[in-house]
């Protein structure tokens, strides 16, 4: 009786042996795959969303560049609220609003400010350019939060948004910006640099104010992360709708797609990246937190940078490599700092870069921590 408990015993603690052994294997591909996902979507989404403002379609006299970044944004938001009434009827979650309606409109008008401002500053700074520009959204989001939410941050958060800033001042400064079919003269160089970095400090308002307003508006209810994403992308469908209209664009651009179908394929692509990049993103932030969702994602802001400065010949200065080293070693300190604390937000607000996302994209971890989209 002794040898067959014995032989009991060992078999047991062969079992749970192979279970301790199965389990880090998982965690390991499941880190792997988070990475993928979030980096391979996210990277295809910035390389389109460049392809698309600054490259023309079709050939000789048929070659136009797409100019409707509205009609985009209408694009991205409806393949997002597609997957999430998907979603919600895959968990059987509760589709009806929960908050208010015109809650969800005021966070989406925002939103899809935000995000036009971002995708026509391409038409005027390179991508490099505005991929750092959004590494300092963290700072309209500590200005508004002072202001709406009366937040007070600590001697660590000034550091890294001064860091971040002088990265990007350094960047500015130091050599080319503009996009590759902007002015050709110097006075035009100048002007249409100019022109971008106001569109640039649009996106970054716009996108402070929603990351900070956005958590006053929702305070107080409990809600479906889908539910949101679908009401949030709904409100913005139906702006960005409303806009193509009202400025009788949308015709042109349905004009546009149809003479260039390849227009509308990237577009289509570049919505399903996003989407597809917001969801690896949710999964990646509850199955590992916020670290290694930060680390991810800062990670592909670099990594951005150098696709698009091979894919589009984007020359950069020994002076901007520093500066963007500059921000990326303070963004890289913000992460670290932030494991210390090991402080685990939750993903449950819009992103407005690619139309949801975790709340670190929206504090400047993201993209540093894009939407975002």
């Amino acid at each position: 009786t002794r040898s067959a408990g014995e032989r009991g015993n060992r078999a047991t603690d062969s079992t749970m042996s192979a279970k301790d052994a199965v389990a880090p294997t998982s965690t390991v591909f499941k880190i792997i795959g988070c990475v993928v996902g979030v980096v391979g979507s996210l990277l295809v989404y910035g390389i389109l969303q460049e392809r698309i403002m600054t490259r023309p379609y079709g050939e000789g006299e048929d070659e136009e560049f797409f100019t409707f970044s509205v009609f985009l944004v209408m694009n991205n938001r409806l393949v997002s609220m597609c997957v999430a009434v998907l979603v919600l009827a895959l968990i059987r979650g509760a589709v009806a609003p929960v908050a208010p309606i015109y809650k969800y409109a005021a966070v989406s008008c925002s939103n899809v400010i935000a995000t036009t401002c971002q995708y026509e500053a391409l038409k005027y700074v390179s991508f490099p350019v505005q991929t750092l520009g959004k590494c300092a959204k963290m700072i309209p989001v500590m200005i508004w939060g002072y202001f709406i939410s009366n937040k007070r941050y600590g001697l660590y958060d000034y550091l890294i948004a001064t860091g971040v800033m002088a990265g990007c001042t350094i960047f500015a400064l130091y050599g080319p910006t503009t996009s590759s079919h902007g002015g050709s003269s110097k006075k035009s160089e100048k002007e249409t640099g100019m022109y971008g970095i106001a569109l640039m400090g649009g996106y970054l308002g716009f996108d402070g104010f929603t990351s900070t307003f956005q958590d006053k508006l929702f305070t107080g209810y409990q809600m479906e992360t889908y539910n949101q994403m679908l009401w949030v992308n709904f409100c913005s469908a139906v702006i960005s709708s409303f806009w193509l209209m009202t400025d009788s664009s949308m015709v042109d651009a349905i004009a546009f797609v149809k003479k260039h179908p390849a227009a509308m394929s990237d577009a289509i692509v570049l919505s399903a990246a996003s989407t597809l990049g917001q969801l690896c993103i949710l999964f990646t932030i509850k199955e590992f937190g916020a670290l290694l969702f930060a680390t991810i994602m800062t990670t592909r802001q670099f990594l951005s940078i150098l696709l698009s400065c091979i894919l589009f010949m984007h020359p950069l200065t020994w002076q901007q490599w520093i500066g963007t080293i500059m921000v990326f070693s303070a963004l890289y300190g913000k992460v670290i700092i932030g494991g210390m604390k090991k402080k685990e937000p939750k993903p449950d607000k819009p992103d407005p870069e690619v139309g949801y996302g975790g709340s670190e994209e929206r504090k400047g971890l993201m993209e540093g921590a894009e939407k975002s989209s």
